[in-house]
C-alpha cells in the first residue's frame, strides 16, 4: 500500500497550500461566525452561511458554538481576573501561550459558565443531536477525509495541521500574546494589545486591543495603516446579501467648538470616550517631553523619568509600589505635570463614575474645560476647545 497516494496526487507545497487554505477559513470562523457573529452579536449572517460555518467548525476543531460563545463572554465580563478562563496576567503568559486549549476545555466543563454565559446560541435539533453530543465525531471524520483524499500520510499531516491551529494561534496566540506583548491605540481597563496592525493570519484577530476598547464592533482596524481580513469578507458577504453589519466602533464627529459644554457635547464625549483619552496624550506630548527635559537637566533619578513615562500609559492603581512613590515625588516638584495628570485623571472619572445623573457629569464636565481654560497652560486650554467640539453623529 502506498502511503503516500489518495485521490489527489499533490507535491509538498501544493499540500503546504491546501493546508493554508483550509485553516484559513477555519480562523474565518472563529472571527466571523463564534467571535463578532455569537459572541458579541456585531453582525448577522445568512443562515446558509451561518450554518456552514457552524459545520465547519465542528468538522475541523470539534468546537461547539455554545462553549466558545460562553467561555469567551466570561472572558470580557471578568478579564484579567482570578475568574478569566485564559488571563496570561493570572495564569501565566506561557500557560496560555502552550496549553491555551487545556484552559479552554476545562472551562468548557464549567456548567455555570455555560448557563450564564452560553445564551441565545442554536439549540435546534441538529445541535442537540449531532453537533454537542457528538463532537469528536467532526474531526475524527476529517482524519478520515484527508487520508482518503490525499494518501495516509500526508492526510495526516495536514489533519494535525487542522486541529493544532486554532489551539495554538486562538487560545495560545491572541489569548496569550494579545494580553502581554504588543502596542495599544486604547487605554482600556484591562491589558489587551495589538499584536501587529495587519490581522491577516489569525483573521483580523490581532488587533486585540481594538476588540476589548469597542467589543461589540464588527470591525476590528481602527487606525489607517490597520488591515483587518475579516472585515474585509464581511463586507463582501454584506455586499452579496449573507450578512448585515449591526455596529462598528464610533468615528469621532467634529463641529467648530461651542460657546458652552450641553448635554449632546457630554453625551459625544463619553461616547468616543477612547479617542478623548487618545488626543489628550497626544495634545501633550510636547509639554511632557519639555517638563522631562527639565527633570534630566536637573539630574533626577532615572527612575522617577520612566515612571512618570509609565503613569502615561497606565492607571494609577495598575502602577508598581516603587513607580507611585517616583509619581508622587515627580508630580510634587513639578506644577505644570501634576496639573495636566490630575486633569487626565478626572476626564478617566468622569465616565466612569456609573451612579452620577447626566446633570451631574454635564456640570463636572464644564467644571473641568473652565478650569482647563484658566490653568495657564496653552495645551489644556486648547484641549478644553476639543473637547467642547465633539458632536454626535448624525441620528444618534
Amino acid at each position: 500500500m502506498d502511503l503516500f497516494s489518495g485521490v489527489f496526487d499533490l507535491s509538498f507545497w501544493q499540500l503546504v497550500g491546501l493546508a493554508l487554505v483550509l485553516t484559513h477559513i477555519t480562523i474565518a470562523g472563529v472571527t466571523i461566525y463564534l467571535h463578532r457573529c455569537q459572541a458579541h452579536r456585531a453582525l448577522d449572517l445568512h443562515p446558509i452561511v451561518s450554518h456552514f460555518f457552524r459545520f465547519w467548525m465542528w468538522l475541523t476543531t470539534g468546537m461547539i458554538t455554545k462553549e466558545w460563545t460562553a467561555i469567551h463572554r466570561k472572558h470580557h465580563a471578568k478579564v484579567e481576573t482570578a475568574e478569566d478562563p485564559h488571563s496570561p496576567q493570572i495564569h501565566g503568559i506561557n500557560a496560555v501561550l502552550w496549553t491555551g486549549v487545556v484552559l479552554y476545555v476545562r472551562e468548557s466543563r464549567n456548567r455555570e459558565t455555560m448557563e450564564r454565559y452560553g445564551h441565545g446560541t442554536p439549540d435546534d435539533w441538529i445541535e442537540k443531536n449531532l453537533y454537542s453530543r457528538h463532537e469528536k465525531l467532526g474531526v475524527t471524520l476529517l482524519l478520515l477525509i484527508d487520508i482518503v483524499l490525499l494518501g495516509a500520510i500526508p492526510g495526516a499531516l495536514v489533519w494535525l495541521t487542522q486541529i493544532a491551529w486554532i489551539p495554538f494561534w486562538a487560545a495560545g496566540v491572541i489569548n496569550g500574546i494579545g494580553h502581554w506583548f504588543g502596542y495599544r491605540n486604547f487605554k482600556v481597563a484591562d491589558a489587551s494589545t495589538n499584536i501587529v496592525p495587519w490581522g491577516i493570519l489569525i483573521g483580523g484577530e490581532e488587533l486585540h486591543n481594538n476588540h476589548h476598547a469597542f467589543g461589540t464592533s464588527a470591525k476590528l482596524s481602527n487606525r489607517w495603516y490597520e488591515f483587518d481580513i475579516g472585515w474585509m469578507y464581511i463586507r463582501i458577504l454584506e455586499t452579496c446579501g449573507l450578512a448585515r453589519v449591526k455596529k462598528i466602533a464610533p468615528t469621532p464627529k467634529f463641529v467648530a467648538a461651542k460657546a458652552a459644554v450641553d448635554m449632546e457635547t457630554l453625551q459625544a464625549v463619553i461616547a468616543n470616550r477612547y479617542d478623548v483619552m487618545a488626543r489628550y496624550a497626544k495634545s501633550f506630548k510636547l509639554v511632557w517631553r519639555e517638563e522631562l527635559a527639565k527633570l534630566k537637566e536637573a539630574s533626577a533619578e532615572r527612575a522617577r523619568v520612566e515612571a512618570i513615562k509609565r503613569a502615561l500609559h497606565q492607571d494609577a492603581s495598575e502602577l508598581r509600589e516603587a513607580d507611585k512613590a517616583n509619581l508622587k515625588t515627580v508630580l510634587d516638584d513639578n506644577a505644570v505635570l501634576a496639573k495636566i495628570y490630575a486633569m487626565r485623571e478626572e476626564l478617566i472619572a468622569l465616565w466612569e463614575r456609573s451612579t452620577a445623573t447626566s446633570e451631574q457629569l454635564l456640570k463636572e464636565l464644564q467644571d473641568w474645560c473652565a478650569r482647563a481654560e484658566a490653568s495657564g497652560i496653552r495645551a489644556l486650554e486648547e484641549f478644553s476647545l476639543r473637547l467642547r467640539s465633539y458632536a454626535l453623529p448624525l441620528g444618534a
